[in-house]
């Protein structure tokens, strides 16, 4: 049985937790492999909407198994506070697996994060402000606090000891702040310990067990391509790797499992935070496109800053994520344009470049070259099938398609769990 990877294949904010949340009544488990809380899924289904930031889409299915995975960073208190959400709308959450291996958002890395960008002025990168970073660079640096040492106090001890050494000389000396007390931090840790306990288990072995028993197990990847560590479009990127690669050492499962990569590809592009985004749009078309796609940010609550379809940036995705189908999203929304620009190329210098410039420099500087292609006014949110959508808006999909070098294999058509229009199956 398949082992599925389902990825945003732009900036993020695709709609991601629809196609998860669709393929989550077929699927066994549902993997988050990195990120934290600086991601947000938005899920409909029926009449009630679920914001989710740390816990997988999956987590609403009643038949799957959701799983945060050792290459996710976990705030306690976010993870409680959304489970506690969830129960209280009558969600079952007990499946829900968390790697002993995931590294703890401690309550310094979150004021290390927010001190840091504040300092940087004009030269921000755009983070949530979550801690999400600087746990990331506790990893590596090989002082970050993880899941399992909340169940033994004198390992968190020292390594809380061990953190705040250098924190604290940063805090008092370059930024003017208070130190942090190690007592403080670890009482509050110990304190999540219990209530976190039933869902810890070992999850590379539970998956790898899942994969040799024909489960079905998808892997959901937060943020998106081009803000991959390595792949984006650094230093205006995520601390972690959302591209396929991430969800082998994320889940800890072998390349060789994995058997299709899904990419979610909404039909023009939005980004959050600072960094370079060519089609930005500054007028009545973006704040048309923000307005119609209700595009403010799941957990930031920022506004989205939106442009048309970018076909260079979805031909990167299918080459560094190896993508075998995309699933596009949000057709609806560009209902009513008569024509719709798209954008094939980059002019740079005085150069037409048809693949994303690897300099950054290059990329800062590049300029949209649009084809235009004939829009359409009929509502397609009851479109069952592709036959059912007007001619100009399958031909738009078949261009999308031809131009971002992968089959579109499914269609959102309105946000609601049923608004989806599948043309090849993902099982």
């Amino acid at each position: 049985m398949p082992a599925l990877v389902l990825l945003g294949a732009q900036w993020g904010d695709e709609g991601k937790g629809k196609a998860t949340d669709l393929l989550g009544g077929s699927v066994d488990y549902v993997v988050r492999y990195q990120g934290g809380n600086n991601a947000g899924h938005t899920v409909v289904v029926g009449d009630q909407k679920y914001a989710l930031h740390l816990l997988p889409s999956g987590i609403l299915s009643p038949t799957c198994v959701p799983v945060i995975g050792n290459g996710v960073v976990v705030d306690p208190s976010v993870l409680l506070s959304e489970l506690s959400g969830l129960n209280e709308r009558g969600v079952d959450t007990s499946k829900l697996l968390i790697s002993g291996n995931a590294h703890i958002i401690t309550p310094y890395n979150v004021t290390v994060d927010k001190v840091t960008e504040r300092f940087l002025g004009k030269r921000k990168i755009g983070t949530t402000g979550r801690g999400i970073g600087p746990t990331y660079a506790d990893k590596i640096n090989r002082v970050g606090i993880r899941v399992q040492d909340l169940y033994d106090e004198s390992i968190l001890t020292q390594k809380v000891e061990a953190a705040l050494d250098v924190k604290n000389q940063i805090l008092t000396k370059l930024y003017n702040r208070r130190a942090i007390a190690v007592d403080q931090v670890v009482e509050e840790l110990l304190g999540y310990a219990d209530q976190i306990e039933p869902y810890v288990a070992d999850t590379v072995l539970v998956l790898n067990q899942a994969l040799e028993d024909d489960k079905v197990v998808l892997f959901e990847g937060g943020q998106g391509t081009l803000l991959d560590i390595d792949h984006g479009t650094y230093p205006f990127v995520t601390s972690s790797n959302p591209t396929a690669g991430g969800a082998c050492t994320g889940a800890g499962v072998g390349p060789t499992k994995i058997s299709r990569v899904i990419g979610i590809l909404k039909a023009y592009t939005t980004r959050v935070g600072a960094g370079p985004f060519p089609t930005e749009l500054f007028d009545e078309d973006g704040e048309a496109l923000r307005r119609i796609g209700g595009e403010r940010g799941v957990t930031t609550g920022r506004d989205r800053r939106c442009g048309w379809f970018d076909a260079v940036i979805a031909r990167y995705a299918t080459r560094v994520n190896g993508l075998t189908d995309f699933f596009l999203t949000k057709l609806d929304v560009l209902t009513g344009w008569e024509e719709i620009p798209v954008c094939v190329a980059y002019e740079i210098d005085g150069r037409r470049v048809e693949e994303l410039p690897y300099s950054q420099t290059d990329f800062h500087h590049a300029k949209p070259v649009y084809e235009t292609l004939p829009g359409w006014s009929e509502d397609i949110t009851k479109a069952k099938s592709f036959a059912d959508l007007p001619k100009n808006a399958q031909n738009y999909v078949k261009a999308l398609e031809e131009m971002s070098g992968a089959p579109i294999s499914a269609i959102g058509v309105g946000p609601g769990r049923d608004e989806t229009i599948e043309i090849n199956s993902f099982l």
